[in-house]
């Protein structure tokens, strides 16, 4: 009898454990979005330097509209400009082959433009976001930021340049999968943009922690939930209209608290003290 009260009550507890750890993923989750909100207060307190965060945001869709723009008006003229092959062919099957052709070409612009706002706004935008950020460590206190670079070296540009034309690749070739590709690139890009932002973002907070690059990626490992949680809503603020110009700002006071609630759990896991806490 005992036995098999005690076999209850594993069984009970193996299948808790799935629903525990789905519940910690959810609540990490919702923990990390919640930061981008929470970011928008210091518009109330430091209103002149949030507004200047914005001017990155607004250079980078005012360059993005424009190539969309002229890529939509001239899309039929480069669908024929690359098929000159297809001259010979039968009126109707050159038409559907340069309409598909075309539509692949919007479609991949589309895809691309998540990414390249990205890129764009964080390299136009770092001398911007570093007065933001200094901005909110002060608020939260408890860390005097030391001085970093004034705008990210070519290195680093370079390798957020890489990124994003690698997570951009990755998205497209995933929506060619038949059926299941368009939903699937639909989920999978902004998580990968969100990806991107929220570790961009993070950069500086550790930098001027003396933070190396491999310390700051195991930490946000040990985070990657509400990492995401954080980076995929600050990606879908950019779906609302003039979202992406206003988010930017409060979406690095919310990357400086999410750096230091990624370093206060990582102190507490290695029983660590002292170490400031995020109010």
């Amino acid at each position: 009898m005992v036995v098999s009260a005690r076999a209850s009550a594993s069984h009970r507890d193996a299948r808790r454990r799935p629903l525990g750890r789905l519940s910690r993923l959810v609540r990490e989750v919702v923990t990390g979005a919640a930061l981008v909100p929470r970011g928008f207060a210091l518009w109330r307190r430091r209103p002149a330097v949030m507004a200047l965060g914005m001017v990155p945001a607004f250079i980078a869709a005012a360059l993005i509209a424009a190539v969309l723009i002229g890529l939509g008006l001239s899309v039929d003229a480069l669908a024929t400009a690359v098929t000159p092959f297809a001259e010979s062919w039968a009126e109707r099957d050159r038409t559907v082959m340069r309409t598909l052709l075309a539509l692949v070409i919007v479609a991949g612009a589309i895809i691309g433009t998540m990414y390249i706002f990205t890129t764009l706004t964080l390299l136009i935008g770092d001398p911007f976001y570093e007065r933001i950020w200094r901005a909110a460590e002060r608020e939260l206190g408890d860390f005097t930021p030391s001085p970093v670079r004034f705008w990210r070296s070519f290195g680093d540009a370079l390798l957020l340049v890489l990124r994003a034309m690698g997570f951009a690749l990755i998205t497209g070739i995933v929506g060619l999968i038949p059926v299941v590709g368009s939903v699937t690139a639909a989920v999978l890009g902004p998580v990968l943009a969100g990806h991107l932002i929220a570790r961009e973002l993070t950069t500086r907070a550790f930098e001027a922690r003396g933070i190396t690059a491999a310390d700051r990626a195991r930490l946000l490992r040990g985070s990657r939930a509400r990492e995401l949680g954080f980076g995929v809503a600050t990606q879908l603020f950019f779906l609302i209209p003039g979202g992406a110009i206003a988010v930017m700002p409060a979406a690095v006071v919310g990357a400086t608290h999410l750096a230091r609630s990624v370093l206060e759990r990582a102190a507490a896991a290695a029983g660590e003290t002292g170490v400031e806490k995020t109010p």
